[in-house]
């Protein structure tokens, strides 16, 4: 059986960096990542098939929209929409925007503590950042593809618990009790063995 090679696109307000925890535990694998460029380089590098795409966050939903239905999706603390019914408020989306205008660094900051995240210290691109900020307010839900898995955890303080509960319908569901949102940072090994049994199933 030959090994897909696992595309990692991290979410909004981190790069690529976040994978490096999960990257030691799949010795295995040919990672590939995305880079937003929210603090360099933009990285969008080609892959050849078979791919397995593993999206943290809003890296979830980029990839869902990008990838063949055939292609099997990993999301981790991920989401098919950040807002709309069952999901997060709109008008709270609205307002990081608008502080995002005022006070990029500030408001970028504020949620990476949230997600108990260090701050960055980089000179950050507010154009990229603002973008896919904006992608956060569209009430989008796309098509997943046929083979999901969705990796959540229970004390995630981004996603509300019905998001998490239902964002990508049909997936395989497992839930780690004592989770925040960083699931690929600090639960690194778990996360590597729920990829690894997904993707040799």
């Amino acid at each position: 059986m030959t090994r897909p090679t696992p595309l990692l696109l991290h979410g909004w307000g981190f790069d690529a960096q976040l994978w490096d925890p999960l990257a030691e535990l799949l010795p295995g694998y040919r990672l590939v990542r995305w880079d937003r460029g929210y603090f360099g380089e933009a990285v969008e590098p080609a892959v050849e098939a078979p791919v397995a795409a593993i999206g943290h966050s809003l890296g979830a939903m980029l990839l869902a929209d990008r990838i063949s239905a055939e292609m099997p999706l990993i999301a981790i603390n991920g989401f098919d929409r950040f807002t709309g019914e069952g999901a997060t408020p709109r008008r709270v989306v609205d307002r990081m925007i608008a502080r995002f205008a005022q006070q990029p660094d500030t408001v970028l900051n504020d949620f990476r503590r949230r997600c108990s995240g260090p701050p960055v210290e980089r000179t950050i691109s507010r154009e990229r950042l603002a973008a896919d900020l904006a992608l956060l307010a569209s009430d989008h839900s796309g098509p997943a593809p046929k083979r999901t898995l969705a990796l959540q955890g229970v004390e995630d303080p981004i996603l509300p618990p019905t998001l998490r509960e239902t964002a990508f319908p049909g997936a395989t569901r497992i839930t780690q009790a004592d989770g925040g949102h960083l699931l690929p940072i600090t639960h690194a090994a778990w996360c590597a063995d729920q990829i690894e049994a997904f993707l040799c199933r």
